[in-house]
C-alpha cells in the first residue's frame, strides 16, 4: 500500500514536468530536416562556387544575381541560423537549470537567428534585385 502511494506521489510530481511527446517529435524532426537541407544546400552553394571560372568580385556579384543562385542562397539564409536556433536551444535546456536564465538564452538566441536570416536575405535581394551597373 505504501509503494502504490509513494508511486501516484511520484506521478503527481513528474505531471507537467519535461516538453510533451509532440514538441519533442516536431524539435527532433525540424532539427533533421534542417540538417538535410543544409548538407544539400551547402553541396549546391560549393559545387556553383567551384564551377565559377574566376572568384573576383564581378564574377561573384554575376553569380550571385541569377535568379536560379539567388534562391537556394536565400534557402541557405533561412534554414542555416534556423537549424543553429534549433541546436542551441537543445544545449540551452539541458545544461541551463536556472528557466529565467534559459529563457533569455533562449530570446537571445532567436533573436540571434532572426538578425543573421534577416541581414542575409536582405544581401541577398539586393545583389539580385539591384543595380545592374554596380
Amino acid at each position: 500500500m505504501a509503494t502504490d502511494f509513494l508511486s501516484a506521489s511520484d506521478t503527481k510530481r513528474a505531471r507537467g514536468l519535461g516538453a510533451s511527446p509532440a514538441h519533442v517529435v516536431a524539435h527532433w524532426k525540424a532539427q533533421r530536416v534542417t540538417a538535410v537541407a543544409n548538407l544539400a544546400l551547402l553541396a549546391w552553394f560549393l559545387g556553383s562556387l567551384l564551377m565559377l571560372p574566376a572568384f573576383d568580385h564581378a564574377t561573384i556579384v554575376a553569380w550571385a544575381r541569377q535568379p536560379l543562385v539567388a534562391i537556394p542562397l536565400a534557402l541557405v539564409s533561412i534554414s542555416t541560423p534556423w537549424h543553429m536556433r534549433l541546436g542551441v536551444q537543445v544545449v540551452l535546456e539541458d545544461y541551463v537549470k536556472s528557466e529565467g536564465t534559459r529563457f533569455v538564452a533562449n530570446l537571445a538566441v532567436t533573436f540571434y537567428a532572426v538578425v543573421v536570416g534577416a541581414v542575409a536575405l536582405w544581401a541577398i535581394l539586393t545583389l539580385a534585385l539591384g543595380n545592374p551597373n554596380g
